[in-house]
């Protein structure tokens, strides 16, 4: 009759070994769940998604001078930025506060109201389009699968539109603004990749502080274990060819499967190691404080686009600056001050800006010579190096080729601790890093999505370097799944 001790060994033995059959099947998961994400990622909603779906702005619909709008507020300091936009099938400035956003209609100078359920619901069917059909609504009380991100988590009230073509749209309460939209393609391919990849399963997910510690801990055991590994199968493949079992390789000393298993580790083991300690630190363990920029750079980040007196938009309103704008789709109309000069920024459904001032013709290219010299007048008394970029450099990436090019990349004269990346056409900082930030760059966007410019400028290289990779993963993970079996079989009754 065997002991307790003995009942107490033999049951840890059998745990320890069902836990390496379940981790190697999660590491076989995160190696397949990887491949789509080559080329999906998670629905979200936008900027480019808000500016396809919004209604064109009517110059003859604005009768209301911003300033005598903003007034109906009585704020008191000046709003960090004025916006002009359809809400609710009327023009209407959305200011931003320190409490938020507020809206004033264009039209009649009226402050909007809470959002009544038909305006949610209007709302929602504009974003699907007419041919999406009635939809159901359902108040959002927990987030979902589809809002367990950033501030949609938290952000209610918020209602739930599912349309009969299978898009769901998500409005909040607050303004009745769309925050997320999936469509039936979007999620499922999000339940091949992303959710799957990033452990994003609702009910866990619901609880963050223990899905962190979670994945925290299973990417360090996925890279310890790598790293183990890799170690033992360099200590047994030898060069001097004195292993001669039939069957075997020259250089190794097993067959069948652990010989393959060998094989596909030190192949692809590093990567491997590398994969799980990267994206362990895409949790950030240890977050890099984030500050604002101060100095030579944040004169100048607040050069390119700056808060400018409503009042000084009085000679020349946004209807007349719509109508300088003959058979322009404009879609958003921004009040700002561009270089320290009040003009309006017209954005079309594509994101193409046009600059419109208070007096003269628009402009559709705010010009990089131009830029260069209010930059310059910014940073002063400090000296600015500032260079143009036809191409994604090491930190200014997106091998989507979504972000704007050509950029001018600009820091303080010395040093490029601090860079920025300034869009000359449309006079707008579109990346901003610090070399503080190396870690996320390098140690995570690096390691994990070989994010550089020299391997996805030439794609599909990047492509086929990443997706043999990941199917090498794959296949050392399926031979450990298989070894970690034939183990396990051998102490089941």
């Amino acid at each position: 009759m065997a002991t307790a001790a003995q009942v107490v060994k033999r049951w840890a033995i059998l745990g320890h070994r069902w836990l390496g059959v379940a981790l190697c099947s999660l590491f076989t998961l995160w190696f397949l769940s990887a491949i789509p994400m080559v080329y999906v990622s998670f629905p979200e909603v936008t900027e480019r998604d808000r500016l396809a779906h919004a209604p064109a702005l009517d110059a003859a619909a604005v009768r209301v001078a911003p300033a005598a709008a903003y007034a109906a507020l009585a704020a008191g300091g000046p709003p960090a930025r004025t916006v002009l936009e359809v809400v609710d099938g009327r023009p209407a400035y959305r200011f931003t506060l320190d409490s938020g956003d507020a809206i004033v209609y264009a039209d009649d100078g009226a402050r909007r109201p809470p959002p009544t359920p038909a305006m949610l619901r209007a709302a929602a069917a504009a974003w699907a389009g007419a041919s999406a059909g009635e939809p159901a609504a359902s108040a959002m009380a927990l987030p979902d699968q589809w809002t367990l991100e950033g501030a949609l988590r938290t952000t209610r009230p918020m209602w739930k539109f599912s349309f009969p073509d299978g898009q769901q749209v998500y409005v909040t309460g607050k303004d009745a603004r769309v925050v997320q939209w999936t469509t039936p393609r979007a999620r499922a391919l999000a339940w091949i990749g992303p959710i799957p990849h990033f452990l994003y399963f609702a009910p866990l997910r619901r609880h963050r502080d223990v899905w962190w510690w979670l994945v925290l801990a299973l990417s360090g055991i996925g890279a310890a274990s790598a790293l183990l590994g890799l170690g033992i199968a360099w200590t047994t493949f030898s060069p001097s060819r004195r292993f001669r079992r039939k069957g075997a390789p020259a250089y190794l000393p097993y067959s069948g499967q652990k010989r393959w298993h060998d094989i596909f580790g030190l192949s692809f083991g590093i990567t491997a190691c590398t994969w799980a300690f990267s994206g362990m630190l895409s949790l950030e363990p240890f977050p890099p404080p984030e500050t604002p920029f101060t100095g030579a750079a944040g004169r100048v980040e607040r050069a390119t686009r700056a808060p400018a007196p409503l009042e000084a938009f009085d000679g020349r309103g946004p209807a007349e600056a719509l109508r300088a704008l003959p058979g322009a789709s404009v879609k958003t109309l921004e009040l700002a001050a561009v270089a320290g000069e009040p003009m309006y920024v017209a954005t079309d459904g594509a994101g193409n800006a046009t600059f419109v001032p208070l007096a003269g013709a628009p402009v559709a290219d705010y010009g990089a010579a131009r830029g260069v010299d209010a930059m310059r007048a910014a940073a002063a008394p400090a000296a600015l190096d500032i260079r143009e970029l036809t191409r994604y450099d090491a930190w200014y990436r997106d091998r989507r080729h979504e972000l704007p090019l050509p950029v001018l990349l600009v820091t303080e004269h010395g040093t490029d601790s601090v860079r920025l990346y300034v869009d000359p056409a449309a006079m707008r900082v579109v990346g901003r890093y610090r070399d503080a930030n190396w870690t996320e760059r390098w140690l995570y966007h690096g390691l994990h999505s070989l994010d550089f410019p020299w391997l996805y400028d030439h794609r599909p290289l990047w492509d086929i370097v990443v997706i043999t990779l990941l199917l090498g993963g794959v296949a050392l993970c399926v031979t450990s799944l298989i070894l970690a079996w034939r183990v396990l079989q051998r102490t089941l009754p």
